[in-house]
């Protein structure tokens, strides 16, 4: 499987992606030439990079998406700068009050965010959500501390300073790591809180998961939270992490996808870290596209706001099968359901876009 991600991440290093679909004619390149642009998310981008590469040699419509962070991605949605935004964090009702007209959501799978180390032989951790708050508190700044040591009595742990790597940007990770701390940990939420930027009291900041990734892995006694892909294609080790139910669960696809077997809400903006699902991993989460209902706005004609409903169709749907090569996990039916709902709301001039 690790042969397998690294092969594909040789293949999606660069940043700008192209890709076309057509709702008829499926598989027929159209001769209308057409740019969409996208930014945010660094959580999904090994995906999209897929996805948009693959739906460019399908049929034709080219796609720009720069993986700025969630933080970015909404900034530039919001100054109306890019078709879509990408965001791991769904926007809160204050940011879209700012909003110039009504933003939607629509999710495009499910990852995992998982808790990375450098540690010498590479043990197999586990730990609970206490150790990962008083770690990321600085509260515990030893590997060799007597609470770690608890939770791993098989492990012989090395009296090395623990280093703290967080993310320095705008970032839709964070929100999700920090959203299930607050959770799991009052202090946690009464110290730090959840957001997109955090104000840390401990450690070195590195920009995107792939700078996370990187810093961690070249930092012995290092410490942090990556997307599983990130962790993956680096050839790093994840701890299992104790869940509600008390079980340790390492991310898999399997459970990853046990953690969003809940109820989905019209307007899909769900939070599912800290799961109820006995084997289901507890820092999991969708990942979600942004855009504007109505599409006729800075002198955009309407085969761009069509060409847009098209593509995020595809991405729910024949997109999908792309998820699991890449250790994401494809949307449920009712997730898809809720998206096509979604998307046959769009409106150009009033009227809706989609109307099949």
């Amino acid at each position: 499987m690790k042969k397998k991600t690294k092969s594909l991440f040789s293949i999606i290093t660069v940043t700008t992606i192209t890709g076309i679909f057509l709702l008829a004619g499926c598989g027929k390149k159209s001769s209308y030439k057409m740019e969409l642009t996208g930014a945010g998310a660094t959580f999904p981008y090994p995906l999209y990079s897929k996805m948009f590469n693959e739906y460019y040699r399908e049929t034709g419509v080219k796609v720009n998406y720069q993986a700025i962070g969630s933080g970015g991605g909404i900034k530039q949605l919001l100054k109306r700068v890019v078709d879509f935004g990408g965001t791991d964090a769904f926007m809160s009702k204050e940011e879209l009050k700012k909003a110039d007209g009504e933003i939607l959501h629509i999710p495009t799978c499910i990852g995992a965010v998982v808790i990375s180390y450098n540690l010498p032989g590479n043990p197999e951790l586990k730990l609970t959500p206490e150790l990962i708050s008083d770690i990321f508190l600085g509260k515990i700044r030893k590997w060799n501390d007597a609470k770690i040591k608890r939770v791993n009595p098989q492990i012989v742990l090395p009296d090395m300073k623990i280093t703290v790597i967080h993310r320095s940007d705008g970032s839709g990770t964070t929100y999700i790591f920090s959203d299930y701390l607050s959770k799991v940990s009052m202090e946690w939420k009464t110290k730090m809180g959840k957001g997109k930027s955090l104000n840390w009291v401990v450690g070195v900041g590195a920009k995107g998961n792939a700078g996370v990734a990187g810093l961690i892995k070249q930092t012995p006694g290092s410490i942090g939270y990556v997307e599983l892909i990130y962790a993956l294609q680096n050839n790093m080790k994840f701890a299992a992490i104790q869940n509600k139910k008390g079980n340790f669960i390492k991310p898999s696809l399997e459970s990853v996808s046990l953690s969003a077997q809940i109820n989905i809400p019209d307007d899909t903006r769900v939070s599912i870290t800290d799961t109820d699902a006995e084997y289901g991993y507890p820092i999991s989460s969708f990942t979600w596209i942004i855009f504007y209902k109505e599409q006729n706005y800075n002198s955009r004609d309407r085969k761009k706001a069509e060409e847009l409903v098209k593509l995020l169709w595809w991405m729910t749907h024949e997109g999908q099968k792309f998820t699991k090569e890449l250790n994401y996990a494809p949307l449920s039916d009712e997730a898809v359901k809720k998206a096509e709902k979604i998307l046959k709301s769009v409106t150009y001039n009033g009227k809706k876009i989609l109307t099949h």
